[in-house]
């Protein structure tokens, strides 16, 4: 066969194998199609699929298959990230900041510190930091990756439990709104190239210059407009980054979160956002996938990863019990907001891709805290829907009697 015709059976592959799991196992209860696809993705790498079968392993994947699925996946996972920041209501965050701000920063907070001392254990080990990694590098970005919130995914999964226009769903945008700002401003630290400042100076400078000539001229525009020019910003911004040394999934996420999302009809941008996960997200969840690596019977591999969930867990509702004390929340609150803050999906895949690509943690590293990511998006569903439902009719309860 031909790189063409490999790369299409590759495609066959991405979009049919996770869509026939999903659809006759009947997993969307407790692994919405997201999650399948991204588990997907794991086991068709080389962890998986690669050991079972390395000679057909080896002939669908290809160096040529490869390179071209990682651009597709380059500039999938740049809309997302683009349309994730454009999500952040900031005018909302400020007009609730006293409960905002303290919701978020114990949300973000106290997992941060569990992270980090679930980092700490395993500096003591080799194989988990990379080569290019500093201890402090390591031990924040670990910390980090235990904090995230993935703010999309999030939105699915309150679209999923119907509470997303509801106040409650409201509230969780908001926390999770502000935790966003402060990953990717952690990661921008994090990723700092003392030898390369000149030039991430200059793309911050170069940034801060452009961004209110690219809101006046998006202001004046059309809407057909907007769409286009939206694009030539989030690749501008995408290179300006990567060429900087920050990683263009930082300039991606900047492109959105200057862009105001009354610029472009709702529904157009509900579009996109699901044509996005339908049609090129699946290729990211595969590339990732790819970089997945671990030994038949590595055990470590699943420990860490477990040790990092409960580190990511328990960091959460801990962070959200604190919050409710100190805001005096309703009873079973506090459990609600902290399990579904920690929903994790596609953002700690997205930084977990630039600690590797930056060579922080090694691909065993990668591959524990993906299993993470998957397995606390995957019990959020689960351990929410019981308690959304007692709270409703501990309500209806409530109504009746008064």
């Amino acid at each position: 066969m031909n790189t063409t015709e490999i790369f299409l059976l590759a495609m066959l592959l991405i979009f049919t194998a996770p869509y026939l799991v999903w659809r006759f196992c009947k997993t969307d209860y407790f692994a919405p199609l997201v999650i399948v696809q991204i588990i997907g993705g794991i086991v068709l790498g080389p962890g998986v699929l690669g050991a079972a079968f390395p000679d057909y392993y080896q002939f669908v994947f290809t160096a040529p298959v490869v390179q071209s699925l990682n651009g597709i996946a380059w500039w999938g996972v740049m809309l997302f990230v683009m349309l994730a920041g454009m999500e952040l209501d900031l005018k909302k965050v400020w007009q609730y900041r006293r409960e905002s701000a303290t919701t978020a920063g114990f949300a973000l907070g106290v997992p941060l510190l569990f992270g980090c001392a679930a980092a700490m254990l395993l500096l003591g080990y080799q194989g988990w930091m990379g080569v290019k990694g500093k201890n402090w590098q390591f031990l924040l970005g670990i910390g980090m990756a235990c904090a995230v919130t993935a703010l999309p995914v999030l939105v699915l999964l309150m679209e999923k439990l119907d509470i997303l226009r509801q106040p409650m769903g409201q509230r969780l945008l908001r926390y999770a709104s502000l935790d966003d700002v402060a990953i990717w401003g952690v990661l921008a630290i994090i990723l700092l190239d003392w030898e390369r400042m000149g030039r991430q100076a200059g793309f911050l400078l170069a940034f801060a210059v452009l961004t209110p000539l690219f809101r006046r001229l998006m202001a004046r525009l059309g809407e057909d407009d907007r769409w286009y020019v939206s694009l030539i910003w989030l690749a501008l911004c995408g290179f300006g980054a990567d060429w900087a040394g920050l990683h263009f999934m930082v300039g991606a996420f900047l492109a959105g979160v200057v862009m105001d999302a009354h610029w472009f009809e709702q529904r157009k941008l509900d579009m996109l956002f699901k044509h996005v996960l339908l049609v090129l997200m699946p290729v990211f969840f595969l590339s990732t996938g790819l970089r997945t690596k671990w030994d038949a019977g590595s055990y470590p591999v699943f420990f860490v990863a477990g040790l990092l969930l409960l580190a990511s867990v328990g960091g959460k509702l801990a962070g959200a019990h604190l919050a409710g004390k100190m805001l005096k929340w309703k009873q079973g609150e506090a459990s609600i907001i902290g399990w579904l803050l920690q929903t994790k999906g596609l953002i700690e895949i997205i930084f977990a891709n630039i600690l590797l690509d930056k060579q922080i943690i090694t691909s065993d590293m990668f591959t524990a805290l993906l299993l993470m990511a998957a397995a606390s998006t995957m019990l959020t569903v689960p351990v929410v829907q019981p308690r959304l439902h007692r709270e409703s009719h501990a309500g209806l309860m409530q109504q009746a009697s008064s």
